[in-house]
């Protein structure tokens, strides 16, 4: 079984997404980027996009507006100016 990532969503309003994944796709100010577990330390700031949260085949999709993504041993954390998640 692949190793999962840990990932946490956070705008000023509320947390909006906490668990294990597999991986996350981000529009990362500079282009975008995925993470998986095990990724290398790193941090940047966020455009305006969608971030893609994919898990066991299915995804779940958040409009961000500004932020921050920090990548730590631990995992992924966004902390997002504003963010809501997208029907799909």
């Amino acid at each position: 079984m692949a190793e999962k990532l840990h990932f946490a969503l956070v705008s000023p309003e509320k947390e909006l997404f906490a668990g294990e994944v597999d991986r996350v796709d981000a529009p990362g100010a500079e282009g975008d980027f995925g993470v998986l577990a095990g990724h290398a330390p790193f941090m940047t700031t966020l455009k305006e996009g969608r971030v893609h949260v994919h898990n066991n085949g299915g995804q779940r999709v958040f409009e961000v507006h500004g932020g921050f993504a920090d990548v730590t041993p631990q995992g992924l954390t966004i902390l997002a100016e504003k963010a809501d998640e997208v029907v799909l």
